[in-house]
């Protein structure tokens, strides 16, 4: 859950109107695996992506996002993203 809480509050430093340009909605914070010390999960309503955003930071500290269509396909993922390159990547949402 504070990981959630900390890639939320990361995305709204860089950028506090991004979340809400996102559509974002349906929060979820995912629990810690062998390869993740936990994540964010939320559905968006953007340009180029409605469907699922899932933000995972890897015990290396960095993270990997996955944008998910709404039929469940895996449409991009980017790996060993720095916390400060989070809205560039996440703007994918948007078309930019």
């Amino acid at each position: 859950m504070e990981i959630a809480k900390t890639i939320i509050e990361q995305i709204r430093y860089a950028d506090k109107w991004a979340l809400v340009a996102y559509g974002s909605s349906n929060f979820i914070a995912l629990p810690e695996s062998k390869e993740y010390q936990g994540g964010l999960q939320f559905q968006v309503n953007g340009f180029q992506l409605k469907g699922t955003v899932r933000i995972q930071l890897k015990w290396i500290d960095t993270y990997s996002i996955t944008f998910i269509n709404k039929t469940e396909e895996v449409i991009k993922e980017v790996e060993d993203v720095y916390c400060d390159e989070l809205i560039s990547i996440l703007d994918y949402i948007e078309g930019k």
